[in-house]
C-alpha cells in the first residue's frame, strides 16, 4: 500500500544524510513523501502567517507515518520535538531511524545522538513510558534501511491503525 510519509530531521546538520535516505524512499513506486524544501524555501516559510507551525500542520495532513531521521544533534531541535508531539497527538505511526552512520559527502559519518523519541513520555498503566519504548528505532546502516524502510513504515502505519 502506498504510504505518504512525513520526514522529521535537523536540517542544517543532517540534510545531506537525509537526502540519501529520503531519495531511497521516493524513487520507489510505493513511496510518497512531503515536498523537500531547501534552506531558502524554509526561510520563506518562516515569514508567512503561522510560519513553521502552520507549514508542519499542512505537511502532516494525509500522512500515515512520521519518520524521525536523527543524528547527533536532532534530539535538541525544538521543531523536531514539535513534529513528534503533533504526530503522536494526531495518531500517526512513528518510527525513528538513526542516520549518524550514513556518510555525509563533506563530513563523513557522524556521532551517534540521543533518540528524539526518548524526549517524550506518556502514561501507561500508571507509569511514564518514553515514546522510544512504544515505537521502533532502527539504524539505517546496520539494519539495512535501503532494503527495509518500506516494511518499517508499513509496520508503523499498521500499529497506528492506518
Amino acid at each position: 500500500m502506498a504510504r505518504k510519509v512525513f520526514f522529521s530531521f535537523h536540517y542544517d546538520r543532517d540534510v545531506r544524510r537525509v537526502v540519501q535516505v529520503r531519495n531511497s524512499w521516493v524513487v520507489r513506486p510505493e513511496g510518497d513523501a512531503q515536498p523537500f524544501y531547501d534552506k531558502a524555501d524554509f526561510e520563506e516559510v518562516k515569514k508567512r502567517a503561522g510560519g513553521i507551525e502552520k507549514w508542519i500542520e499542512e505537511q502532516l495532513k494525509g500522512t500515515s507515518v512520521t519518520v524521525v531521521l536523527f543524528g547527533s544533534e536532532t534530539y535538541e531541535r525544538p521543531w523536531v520535538r514539535h513534529e513528534i508531539k503533533r504526530s503522536y497527538e494526531l495518531g500517526k505511526g512513528l518510527v525513528a531511524i538513526d542516520i549518524h552512520n550514513v556518510k555525509d559527502p563533506q563530513r563523513g559519518v557522524g556521532v551517534q545522538g540521543k533518540n528524539p523519541l526518548d524526549y517524550f513520555t506518556v502514561s501507561r498503566n500508571g507509569r511514564d513510558v518514553p515514546l522510544s519504548a512504544l515505537y521502533r528505532t532502527y539504524d539505517w546502516v546496520s539494519d539495512n534501511g535501503y532494503a527495509n524502510m518500506l516494511s518499517w513504515v508499513e509496520a508503523a502505519a499498521e500499529a497506528a491503525g492506518r
